[in-house]
Protein backbone atom coordinates (compact mmCIF):
# COMPACT_ATOMS: atom_id res chain seq x y z
CA UNK A 1 0.00 0.00 0.00
CA UNK A 2 1.46 3.42 -0.85
CA UNK A 3 1.92 5.80 1.66
CA UNK A 4 0.61 9.33 1.70
CA UNK A 5 3.85 11.41 3.82
CA UNK A 6 4.81 14.56 5.10
CA UNK A 7 7.69 14.07 4.56
CA UNK A 8 9.95 17.38 5.54
CA UNK A 9 13.57 16.28 4.50
CA UNK A 10 14.82 18.60 1.81
CA UNK A 11 16.39 17.54 -1.47
CA UNK A 12 20.41 16.23 -0.71
CA UNK A 13 22.86 18.69 -2.00
CA UNK A 14 25.25 16.74 -4.20
CA UNK A 15 27.57 17.77 -1.12
CA UNK A 16 24.94 15.83 1.20
CA UNK A 17 25.00 12.65 -1.60
CA UNK A 18 28.69 12.77 -1.72
CA UNK A 19 28.83 12.74 2.15
CA UNK A 20 26.64 9.71 2.57
CA UNK A 21 28.42 8.06 0.11
CA UNK A 22 31.57 8.35 1.73
CA UNK A 23 29.70 6.60 5.11
CA UNK A 24 28.20 3.74 3.07
CA UNK A 25 31.69 3.41 1.65
CA UNK A 26 33.16 3.81 4.61
CA UNK A 27 31.12 0.68 6.39
CA UNK A 28 31.20 -1.80 3.54
CA UNK A 29 35.27 -1.80 4.07
CA UNK A 30 34.97 -1.90 7.37
CA UNK A 31 32.61 -5.06 7.08
CA UNK A 32 34.47 -6.56 4.49
CA UNK A 33 31.84 -6.21 1.39
CA UNK A 34 32.97 -4.31 -1.68
CA UNK A 35 31.93 -1.12 -3.49
CA UNK A 36 29.78 -2.42 -6.41
CA UNK A 37 27.88 -0.78 -9.13
CA UNK A 38 24.33 -2.54 -7.99
CA UNK A 39 25.07 -1.22 -4.12
CA UNK A 40 25.92 2.27 -5.74
CA UNK A 41 22.70 2.31 -7.81
CA UNK A 42 20.29 1.25 -4.57
CA UNK A 43 22.10 4.04 -2.65
CA UNK A 44 21.54 6.65 -5.59
CA UNK A 45 17.79 5.69 -5.84
CA UNK A 46 17.44 5.63 -1.88
CA UNK A 47 19.26 8.88 -1.27
CA UNK A 48 17.13 10.66 -4.20
CA UNK A 49 13.72 9.07 -2.61
CA UNK A 50 11.51 10.83 -0.47
CA UNK A 51 8.98 9.36 1.93
CA UNK A 52 9.35 5.63 3.40
CA UNK A 53 9.88 2.80 0.57
CA UNK A 54 9.29 -0.83 0.93
CA UNK A 55 12.25 -3.25 0.18
CA UNK A 56 9.92 -3.54 -2.92
CA UNK A 57 9.21 -0.08 -3.49
CA UNK A 58 13.01 0.39 -3.52
CA UNK A 59 13.62 -2.59 -5.57
CA UNK A 60 10.84 -1.63 -8.09
CA UNK A 61 12.83 1.84 -8.45
CA UNK A 62 16.03 0.57 -8.67
CA UNK A 63 14.96 -2.14 -11.31
CA UNK A 64 13.76 0.56 -13.79
CA UNK A 65 17.52 1.73 -14.31
CA UNK A 66 18.84 -1.59 -14.31
CA UNK A 67 16.44 -4.98 -14.28
CA UNK A 68 19.11 -7.08 -13.63
CA UNK A 69 19.31 -5.78 -10.17
CA UNK A 70 17.80 -8.59 -8.05
CA UNK A 71 15.51 -8.29 -4.56
CA UNK A 72 17.95 -10.08 -2.36
CA UNK A 73 20.43 -7.29 -3.47
CA UNK A 74 17.84 -4.54 -2.72
CA UNK A 75 17.11 -6.04 0.63
CA UNK A 76 20.82 -7.03 2.20
CA UNK A 77 22.15 -3.02 0.57
CA UNK A 78 18.86 -1.55 2.75
CA UNK A 79 20.07 -3.65 5.39
CA UNK A 80 23.98 -2.12 5.07
CA UNK A 81 22.79 1.38 4.62
CA UNK A 82 20.39 1.00 8.30
CA UNK A 83 23.81 -0.34 9.21
CA UNK A 84 25.47 3.10 8.93
CA UNK A 85 22.99 4.99 9.59
CA UNK A 86 22.08 6.35 6.22
CA UNK A 87 18.13 4.26 6.91
CA UNK A 88 16.11 3.52 9.35
CA UNK A 89 13.36 1.10 9.46
CA UNK A 90 9.87 2.26 10.20
CA UNK A 91 7.18 -0.55 10.79
CA UNK A 92 3.52 0.69 9.68
CA UNK A 93 0.04 -0.44 10.31
CA UNK A 94 0.40 -3.19 7.36
CA UNK A 95 3.13 -4.84 9.07
CA UNK A 96 5.82 -3.78 5.80
CA UNK A 97 8.85 -2.31 7.25
CA UNK A 98 9.33 0.61 5.10
CA UNK A 99 13.08 2.71 5.06
CA UNK A 100 13.66 6.41 5.48
CA UNK A 101 16.50 8.61 5.39
CA UNK A 102 18.36 8.87 8.64
CA UNK A 103 21.56 11.40 7.46
CA UNK A 104 21.77 14.35 9.13
CA UNK A 105 17.87 14.25 9.94
CA UNK A 106 16.43 15.42 13.13
CA UNK A 107 14.86 13.18 15.26
CA UNK A 108 10.97 12.94 14.39
CA UNK A 109 7.76 11.03 14.86
CA UNK A 110 5.05 9.16 13.00
CA UNK A 111 1.22 9.39 13.00
CA UNK A 112 -0.27 7.08 11.02
CA UNK A 113 -3.68 5.96 10.20
CA UNK A 114 -4.72 2.80 11.09
CA UNK A 115 -7.56 2.69 7.90
CA UNK A 116 -5.86 4.02 5.22
CA UNK A 117 -2.18 4.24 5.99
CA UNK A 118 -1.57 8.13 5.74
CA UNK A 119 1.44 9.01 7.93
CA UNK A 120 2.58 12.46 9.16
CA UNK A 121 5.79 13.21 10.35
CA UNK A 122 6.49 15.79 13.46
CA UNK A 123 8.74 17.10 15.95
CA UNK A 124 8.20 17.30 19.90
CA UNK A 125 10.68 18.43 22.11
CA UNK A 126 8.73 17.70 25.00
CA UNK A 127 9.33 13.54 23.79
CA UNK A 128 13.24 14.74 22.84
CA UNK A 129 13.16 15.83 26.54
CA UNK A 130 11.70 12.69 27.98
CA UNK A 131 13.98 10.64 26.06
CA UNK A 132 16.67 12.45 27.65
CA UNK A 133 14.77 12.28 31.02
CA UNK A 134 14.81 8.43 30.89
CA UNK A 135 18.12 7.68 29.73
CA UNK A 136 19.51 10.06 33.00
CA UNK A 137 17.38 8.02 35.08
CA UNK A 138 18.83 4.60 34.12
CA UNK A 139 22.34 5.87 33.56
CA UNK A 140 21.89 5.83 30.14
CA UNK A 141 23.17 7.96 27.33
CA UNK A 142 20.12 7.66 24.87
CA UNK A 143 21.12 7.78 21.09
CA UNK A 144 18.01 7.55 19.12
CA UNK A 145 14.12 6.72 20.04
CA UNK A 146 10.80 5.53 18.02
CA UNK A 147 8.10 7.36 18.60
CA UNK A 148 4.24 6.44 16.69
CA UNK A 149 0.60 7.60 17.05
CA UNK A 150 -2.03 5.43 15.59
CA UNK A 151 -5.33 7.19 14.83
CA UNK A 152 -7.98 7.76 12.47
CA UNK A 153 -6.89 10.30 9.73
CA UNK A 154 -9.29 13.46 8.83
CA UNK A 155 -9.87 12.28 5.25
CA UNK A 156 -11.14 8.73 6.69
CA UNK A 157 -12.96 10.42 9.37
CA UNK A 158 -14.75 12.46 6.77
CA UNK A 159 -15.22 9.10 4.64
CA UNK A 160 -16.91 7.16 7.25
CA UNK A 161 -19.11 10.13 9.37
CA UNK A 162 -16.58 10.17 12.50
CA UNK A 163 -15.27 13.45 14.14
CA UNK A 164 -11.99 13.86 15.81
CA UNK A 165 -12.18 15.24 19.55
Amino acid sequence: MPQKSGDDRAKPSREMLRVAQDVFYTHLKRVGLKRTAQRELILQAFLQSSGHLSTEELHHLVQSRDPSVGFTTVYRTLKLLAECGLAGAVAFQDGVARYEHQFNRRDHHHMLCVECGASVEFDSPAIEKVEHEIGRKHGWITTRHTFQIYGICQECQRKNGRQSG
